[in-house]
C-alpha cells in the first residue's frame, strides 16, 4: 500500500515538474537560464534552486545516518559543508570583481588550457557522481519498500528526469526547481513537526546525542568538513553556474538565504537518524527500513517524498551543468539544443551504469570529491583573494596532492595504500589525507606566488 501511495504521488510531482518546464526551448534558456522573454532568474527563484539542489538526496541520506551513528556531532559535520554556500558566495564575488564569468574562464586566464582541464576533469567527476548517488538513492529506497525492485525504479527516474531536463536545460532546471522546494519544504515541515510531537522526543536528549557508534568520529567528520568547505563550492558546477545567471546583489543575497534555509532542512532531517540512534531503532537499509518501523505511515511517506523530489531536483540541474560544461567550456558538441541534449544522455547513463556497481556508502562520494577539490583552496586565497601571480607547476603541484589524497582515501583498504596510511578510523585517516593535501598545496603556492 506504502509503495503504492508513493508511486502516485511521485507520479503527480513528475506532471506537475513536466507543466512548470518552460513551452518552448531556446539555446540560451537551454544554457544560461534565461526565462523566454530573455529575463535573469530572480531572487527567490536563485535562492530555492540553489537549495534544492543542494538538498539532494543523498545530502539528506547522509545527514540521517551520520546523525544515526554519530549524534549531534554527526549531522553537524555534514551541516558544515552547507557553509559551502557562504564561501561559495565569497568567491563568486570575487571573480566577477575581477571580470570573469566562470571559474573556467579565471582559471583559464592564469593558467591557461592546462589549468582549466585539470579543474574540468575534477568537476566533470562532481557531476557524475551527483547524478550516481542521487539514483543511487533511488534505488535503496525501492530495494528497501518493494522488495528487490531498485534497479528498475532507477530506469525510471532516469528517463522520467532526462525528458524535462533534455527538454529545456538550465531554464527548465529553474523552473522545476521552485516547484520541487516548495514540495520538498511542505514534506520536511510535515514529517518534522510530527518528529517533535512523538511522544518521548526530547530535545535535550537530541542536541546531545552521542549516537550509536559515539561521538569522537562525528567530531573528527567536522574537522573534515571545517577544512573541505573553501574549496568545496569552487568544484560544484551547480552552484557556480548559479552564480553568474544574475545581478552582483541579486546572486549576493541568494547565496545568503541559501545558506540558512539550506542549513536548517540539513539540520532536521538529521533529527530523524539522530532520533533512530536514541530509540535504539535498528540500522535497516540505509536507515529507511528503520523509519519504516518507527514513524506512522503518513510521516514515512513524507520522509521519502522528500528524499524523491530531492533527487529529482538534483538531477536536472546536474544534468544541465553536465551539458554547459560539455559545450560551453570543453567544446565536445555544437552549442545547439541537440548538443546539449546529447550530453545530458550521456551522462545520465553513465551514473545509471554506475549504480550497478554495487556501493552504497554514500559519504565517500562527498570525501573524495571533496578532497579532489582541496587543490583550489591555495590556488584561490592566494591568487584570487590576495591577487597573487601562481606559476602553472604551483598550480599542478597542489592539483596533484588533492587528487593523490582523493585516491588515497578510495583505495584505502587496498594493501599498497593501506601501507602508506596511519592505522585508525577511516575517518581519522580522511582527517590526516586532507591536512597533507593542504600542506603540500600551500607550501606549492606560497613557493611559487608573485606579486601581481
Amino acid at each position: 500500500m506504502q509503495t503504492t501511495i508513493l508511486v502516485v504521488i511521485f507520479g503527480a510531482i513528475v506532471i506537475a515538474s513536466l507543466l512548470a518546464a518552460p513551452r518552448r526551448a531556446s539555446v540560451e534558456g537551454f544554457f544560461s537560464g534565461k526565462s523566454e522573454s530573455g529575463a535573469a532568474p530572480g531572487l527567490w527563484v536563485l535562492v530555492l534552486s540553489q537549495v534544492t539542489t543542494w538538498i539532494f538526496a543523498r545530502s539528506l541520506m547522509n545527514a540521517a545516518i551520520l546523525g544515526y551513528y554519530y549524534g549531534i556531532a554527526g549531522t553537524l559535520a555534514y551541516a558544515v559543508y552547507y557553509g559551502s554556500f557562504l564561501t561559495g558566495g565569497y568567491i563568486v564575488g570575487h571573480l566577477r570583481a575581477q571580470g570573469a564569468g566562470s571559474m573556467q574562464e579565471w582559471l583559464g586566464v592564469r593558467f591557461g588550457a592546462v589549468g582549466q582541464g585539470a579543474y574540468n576533469l575534477v568537476v566533470g567527476l562532481r557531476l557524475l557522481s551527483e547524478v550516481f548517488a542521487n539514483l543511487l538513492v533511488v534505488g535503496l529506497i525501492f530495494d528497501a519498500l518493494a522488495g528487490g525492485n531498485g534497479t528498475v525504479a532507477i530506469l525510471i527516474v532516469s528517463v522520467l528526469g532526462l525528458a524535462y531536463s533534455a527538454w529545456g536545460g538550465l531554464s527548465a532546471a529553474l523552473r522545476t526547481d521552485v516547484v520541487q522546494m516548495l514540495l520538498f519544504l511542505l514534506a520536511l515541515i510535515l514529517a518534522f513537526g510530527a518528529l517533535i510531537m512523538t511522544p518521548g522526543f526530547s530535545w535535550s536528549a537530541v542536541l546531545t546525542a552521542p549516537g550509536a557508534s559515539g561521538a569522537y568520529n562525528g567530531w573528527i567528520l567536522l574537522a573534515v568538513a571545517a577544512l573541505q568547505v573553501f574549496s568545496y563550492p569552487a568544484h560544484d558546477p551547480v552552484m557556480m553556474d548559479r552564480g553568474f545567471l544574475a545581478d552582483t546583489e541579486t546572486t549576493r543575497r541568494s547565496f545568503l538565504h541559501a545558506f540558512w534555509i539550506s542549513m536548517l532542512c540539513i539540520l532536521a532531517f538529521g533529527f530523524f537518524g539522530i532520533q533512530a540512534s536514541l530509540v535504539g531503532a535498528p540500522y535497516e537499509g540505509q536507515l529507511i527500513g528503520t523509519w519504516a518501523g518507527m514513524f506512522p505511515s503518513w510521516v514515512f511517506v513524507l520522509l521519502v517524498i522528500s528524499l524523491l523530489v530531492s533527487a529529482m531536483s538534483t538531477l536536472d540541474s546536474a544534468l544541465a551543468s553536465s551539458a554547459r560544461l560539455a559545450v560551453e567550456e570543453l567544446g565536445l558538441a555544437t552549442r545547439s539544443l541537440l548538443g546539449g541534449r546529447v550530453v545530458m544522455v550521456v551522462v545520465m547513463g553513465l551514473g545509471a551504469a554506475l549504480t550497478l556497481w554495487g556501493n552504497a556508502t554514500l559519504f565517500d562520494a562527498v570525501a573524495v570529491s571533496g578532497t579532489a577539490s582541496m587543490f583550489l583552496a591555495p590556488v584561490l586565497l592566494v591568487g584570487l583573494v590576495g591577487d597573487r601571480d601562481i606559476p602553472l607547476w604551483s598550480y599542478l603541484v597542489a592539483f596533484a596532492a588533492a587528487v593523490g589524497g582523493a585516491f588515497a582515501y578510495f583505495a584505502r583498504e587496498w594493501q599498497g595504500v593501506a601501507a602508506w596510511l596511519p592505522e585508525g578510523h577511516k575517518y581519522e585517516q580522511l582527517l590526516v589525507i586532507c591536512l597533507v593535501v593542504l600542506s603540500i598545496g600551500f607550501a606549492a603556492v606560497l613557493a611559487g606566488a608573485r606579486k601581481g
